[in-house]
């Protein structure tokens, strides 16, 4: 009889690969070994904290997104976030305050929440939410930015509070990722990745996947490069179609499968840097991780929703904490039905099937 999936075990042995590929490449790096050493414990920790709430019948995620702001300056080409209008140009109102953000991240160290993804818009311009995430030492902050406001301040900051790793998005070499970025941007992030490299400072990269660049962005030259500058972790997520003229750049199966086996070979043979793809082999992990299962996603006014993708909320943790809102009737719903595990084209099955989740909502 097969074993039925276990996604609590599964995304904890998931966090433990994390943390011990992240402290073998950082072996030749003293201080950034020692601060990975620390964490694992601490992870060790958070993971015994989850695994206890699991046997009450409580699951918790070892992950979530919290998108700090809505506002960006670069106005990337098939941005998500902008099509959903989840990000502006303007300074938004209503977002969280930073005394409520401190809030969240205590609320998620008590739960047992390992990392913190921050986000926006551009996290980069609420400097003092990522202050406090700085002296929050047990969770690990991936900060993803474009990296067009990284300055001595900030790197000043990245020295001391080692827990706080900028994640920078990158499409692959000069000409694509200014294509997509804006032109000038791809010298930009090298050049931060040279100060960050030679201040001794850990650093990654994201990579949005489509069927253009799966192959470049996974190349030997291209990851070679960036492991050269110092870069110790990158990301892959896959591109998610907001418009029906850029269905075409969805990952398929083909490139999923061709991905995947490239990160097994990448984790093998070159073990100095992290590699993480997201969503991921979803069939691996019994289906789709947002809405709690692996994560969910704080938008920058408070509604806690399934996914960035997938921009739907019951409840908003300002009138809720973040174990309530961790159980939302839409959440729980999400959790029990079959959304989740069903087949879709790529990218993201909340968005494809989002239908099914207003549907849900109006329920």
């Amino acid at each position: 009889m097969e074993k039925e999936f276990d996604i609590q075990e599964y995304m904890t042995k998931g966090v433990e690969r994390v943390v011990a590929d992240a402290v073998k490449a950082t072996l030749k790096n003293p201080r950034e070994s020692a601060f990975m050493l620390g964490f694992a414990k601490a992870s060790a920790t958070a993971s015994a904290k989850r695994k206890k709430a699991e046997k009450n019948g409580e699951h918790i995620p070892p992950f979530l997104i919290a998108s700090i702001t809505s506002k960006c300056n670069l106005h990337c080409a098939g941005c998500y976030s902008r099509c959903n209008h989840a990000t502006v140009d303007s300074e938004p109102v209503s977002q969280l305050s930073d005394e409520e953000w401190f809030k969240v991240f205590d609320e998620a160290d008590d739960l047992g929440i390992s990392f913190i993804l921050l986000a926006g818009g551009e996290p980069m311009l609420r400097r003092d939410v990522i202050e406090a995430a700085g002296k929050k030492k047990n969770i690990l902050f991936p900060v993803f930015t474009n990296g067009t406001f990284m300055d001595d301040r900030y790197f000043e900051l990245f020295d001391k509070s080692r827990n706080l790793i900028p994640i920078m998005s990158i499409e692959g070499k000069k000409d694509i990722t200014d294509a997509r970025r804006g032109e000038g941007i791809y010298d930009r992030l090298i050049k931060n990745m040279d100060e960050l490299q030679k201040r001794g400072l850990i650093f990654g990269a994201s990579v949005t996947v489509t069927t253009e660049n799966v192959r470049e962005v996974a190349s030997e030259e291209f990851l070679g490069e960036l492991s050269s500058r110092g870069c110790k972790a990158v990301i892959f997520v896959e591109f998610v179609p907001v418009t029906d003229d850029s269905k075409e750049l969805a990952p398929g199966d083909e490139e999923r499968e061709y991905l995947k086996n490239e990160i097994a070979r990448l984790r093998k043979e070159h073990p100095e840097m992290v590699y993480i793809s997201f969503p991921g082999d979803e069939k691996s992990s019994g289906g789709c991780v947002a809405a709690g299962r692996g994560f969910f996603h704080i938008n920058s006014h408070g509604g806690a929703e399934p996914c960035p993708f997938s921009p739907y909320s019951d409840v908003n943790i300002r009138n809720s904490s973040l174990r309530e809102a961790m159980h939302s009737p839409l959440f729980m719903a999400l959790r029990s039905g079959d959304i989740l595990s069903d087949d879709h084209n790529g990218g993201c099955v909340l968005y494809e099937k989002r239908a099914l989740v207003e549907q849900l909502m109006g329920a």
